[in-house]
């Protein structure tokens, strides 16, 4: 009877475990199956083996210096530069699997253990994603769907694609991938841009704290932004250090230390307005821009110089680029304030333009207004003229330019007719240093601040040379005439006669100060004191035809008028030109070419461009080095003087705005000031055995200019940034800069000894002045 009861039992639980096992079995069959149509595309399109094993990503272009640092990238929506999982520090690996997939190593895409919590408690106890799930949304589903089938068939794709990145990559490599494709807000897509925009350094070098930083923003960088939310970031990131405590990746006593600690963000923004060397990136922009059309891919495309990653290694240092960029704003800050002084509305009625009729600024000016992007942007619009010119005298809020904030920016109301008048006030300037050997573009600064003024003066701008001109005059005289340094012309008034060189009248130049010694003066002093009518004796002997020749032998490219006026500087040339053309006389006689790219990668590594110098042989060894010798008698008596010697009591004034005067540096250094009529452009060339640097200043236009010479020659506006700078790089031993004197040719054929003074008997001379130029 017993048994009868045992066999009825046993027969009443058969049909539960027949279907336990039948919805277990159609269970296993249902996922496989929803594993399967997912595989097959069924909930939407799936990737391609080809594109897992090569999954798109737009990568920036990098600009990387001389000295390994990164200058700025180009990009069009990411900003993004890869790093391989070995530059990664370990800290960052290990706070983002102790937070995100503690069993990360331990599952093969999918963590069966958290995906069972997940579901018995609703996700309040953490989610089920693991890494590689994560970076199948990143990489291939996109955004999680409000829509609940949506979003079902959209963690169904991210389980497969998880297991077949699982079975392509390695687990190191799905991190890196994971860390650089996220995005992390203000344009810091990936991990490199994340730790130079919100910490200022690369990955490798983040501290622990800071890696809890970022791995806490991986959980959504928007809501814990440590711009907007600094206690939520700074409680996300002791979470994430909680984690790290809790798998053992660092101690108690390590946990509460760090976790006690102030969380410090450096932000540096990265944009293509902002950052270290704006203009010579943007100058970059066009310069790729060039390439790609010329050197397309193996299939014929061209290269996406916002897309494909590629890696530009230019010659600029960041540290001499850094130098350059703080002599401009602190010399130019100091010289705008001394402007504005001179230029209130009691003391000049038209600031900024200077002897100018109220028709003639209302020309310039208008001239301004439809050369604006403004105007071009509400013609495209198809606005009247009638109608565009109309919104210029409408007052709206803007923000401009202004030294006088800490981030150079103050917000105003005016219309913007008087925001071009405005910005007129501004005088800009223009930078370039160089090494004359090898032609390596070392510093390069177009103007004082790329976000307002984007004008690149170095090589957009040309303007005239005044007295900067005059060194082709001299190397030509040297040259063909074989004069020394020591020869000797008097400082007579001298006048070209009409019909001669091409001149239609008489040619009589003066000198700056109206002044003539009737002294005989050698080629040294005359050139270290600008003294023009020995140049004007120069010229009428070589003719301006050899001047011109000797100009663009040295890299001018700009059309020269082979004529006298050009021997006081009356061509317009740009800071990069002559900043190649002086590197000649360094270069002991040998010209070239500025360069500001060696290398040129793809994303993988490749090599894709070298550059090759462009060389020309201009002067003999001999030549050069008497035309370094004529330039360093500028710097020791003539209008260089400054950068060696201190002014007296006298000079308190004018040495206020002389930024960083007295610069008392005592090595040898070759130089030239120039300063054109009206004092419209200041120059300074400054030469070291393995650095030529070239720096201009002035207004938009020539009418907007100093009143005075005092203020407005080269050797107030322009050298102060020149003595600046290089104070900067002389204070740094690694950067290398030399101290030396120039290197003397084994055999000197020209006399440099000025003891026994060489005398010219044969000068003609005349008493008419009719033009004046510096």
């Amino acid at each position: 009877m017993a048994k009868k009861r045992q066999q009825k039992k046993q027969q009443n639980f058969f049909p539960f475990i027949k279907w336990f096992w039948i919805i277990f079995g159609a269970g296993v069959l249902s996922v496989v199956l929803i594993f399967l149509l997912a595989s097959w595309g069924v909930f939407g399109e799936m990737p391609t083996f080809e594109r897992l094993e090569n999954p798109e990503t737009n990568l920036a272009t990098e600009f990387i210096s001389s000295d390994g640092e990164t200058l700025g990238k180009l990009y069009l929506d990411d900003n993004r530069t890869w790093v391989d999982y070995e530059t990664l520090p370990q800290n960052i690996v290990d706070a983002l699997v102790a937070t995100e997939d503690a069993r990360y190593y331990d599952h093969s895409g999918i963590d069966a253990r958290g995906f069972a919590r997940a579901l018995a408690f609703l996700g309040t106890k953490g989610g089920a994603s693991t890494i590689s799930q994560q970076l199948a949304r990143q990489l291939f589903v996109g955004v999680r769907s409000r829509n609940l089938f949506e979003a079902v068939t959209q963690k169904i794709k991210e389980w497969v694609i998880a297991t077949r990145l699982e079975r392509n990559y390695t687990k190191q490599e799905i991190i890196a991938m994971y860390l650089n494709i996220y995005d992390f807000g203000y344009n810091a897509d990936g991990i490199r841009s994340a730790s130079r925009i919100y910490f200022g350094k690369e990955p490798a070098d983040l501290k622990t704290e800071e890696s809890a930083v970022l791995v806490g923003m991986l959980k959504n960088s928007s809501l814990y932004n440590p711009m907007r939310r600094e206690e939520l970031v700074f409680n996300r990131r002791n979470t994430v250090l909680g984690q790290m405590a809790k798998y053992g990746y660092i101690t108690e006593k390590e946990k509460d230390s760090l976790q006690s600690r102030e969380m410090k963000i450096n932000f540096n923004p990265e944009s293509h307005r902002e950052g270290l060397a704006t203009y010579f990136r943007m100058y970059m922009q066009r310069y790729l821009n060039q390439w790609v059309r010329e050197n397309p891919k193996p299939d014929g495309e061209n290269y996406n110089i916002y897309l494909d990653g590629l890696k530009v290694y230019t010659t600029i240092d960041s540290r001499m680029q850094r130098n350059a960029e703080e002599a401009v704003q602190e010399h130019m800050s100091n010289l705008q304030a001394e402007f504005f002084h001179q230029n209130t509305p009691d003391r000049n009625p038209t600031a900024p333009f200077l002897d100018l009729r109220k028709g003639e600024i209302d020309t310039i000016m208008r001239s301004a207004m439809k050369r604006s992007a403004r105007w071009r942007h509400l013609k495209r619009e198809g606005l009247s003229e009638k109608d565009i010119e109309a919104t210029f005298h409408k007052k709206e809020e803007m923000t401009v330019f202004d030294w006088n904030s800490d981030s150079y920016e103050k917000d105003t109301i005016m219309t913007p007719m008087d925001s071009i008048r405005y910005y007129k006030t501004f005088l800009r300037t223009a930078m370039m240093s160089m090494e004359p050997q090898t032609g390596h573009v070392k510093a390069w600064v177009g103007g004082i601040d790329y976000k307002h003024f984007q004008y690149d003066n170095v090589i957009q701008g040309s303007r005239q040379a005044g007295s900067l001109f005059k060194p082709f005059v001299y190397a030509a005289a040297i040259d063909q005439l074989r004069y020394s340094p020591c020869y000797t012309l008097p400082d007579n008034q001298y006048s070209i006669e009409p019909g001669k060189h091409g001149n239609m009248l008489a040619w009589t130049p003066k000198n700056s100060d109206g002044k003539y010694s009737g002294e005989d003066m050698t080629l040294k002093n005359a050139l270290a004191n600008s003294v023009n009518t020995i140049t004007a004796q120069l010229i009428d002997r070589v003719g301006p035809g050899a001047v011109v020749s000797m100009a663009k032998n040295m890299g001018i490219t700009k059309e020269i008028p082979a004529v006298p006026s050009i021997a006081l500087g009356t061509p317009d040339v740009s800071v990069y030109e002559m900043v190649g053309a002086f590197g000649t006389y360094a270069n002991q006689g040998v010209y070239v070419k500025p360069v500001m790219v060696t290398r040129i990668e793809d994303k993988n590594g490749t090599v894709l461009f070298e550059y090759k110098p462009e060389t020309k042989d201009v002067l003999s060894k001999d030549v050069a080095y008497a035309m370094i010798n004529l330039l360093e008698g500028v710097t020791q008596y003539g209008s260089g003087g400054r950068l060696r010697h201190t002014y007296g009591k006298n000079n308190t004034v004018y040495k206020e705005i002389i930024t960083g005067y007295p610069y008392e540096l005592t090595n040898p250094i070759a130089g030239k000031t120039g300063t054109t009529q009206n004092q419209s452009d200041g120059w300074f060339m400054g030469m070291v055995p393995n650095l030529v640097t070239g720096v201009w200043v002035g207004g938009e236009d020539r009418s907007i200019h100093f009143n005075r010479l005092l203020y407005g020659q080269g050797a107030a506006m322009a050298l102060p940034i020149w003595g600046l700078y290089m104070k900067k790089n002389y204070a740094n031993e690694e950067i290398g800069v030399s101290k030396d004197a120039f290197e003397a040719p084994e055999e000197m054929s020209i006399n440099l000894d000025c003891s026994q003074l060489q005398k010219d008997e044969n000068v003609d001379t005349d008493d008419d002045l009719d033009d004046l130029d510096f």
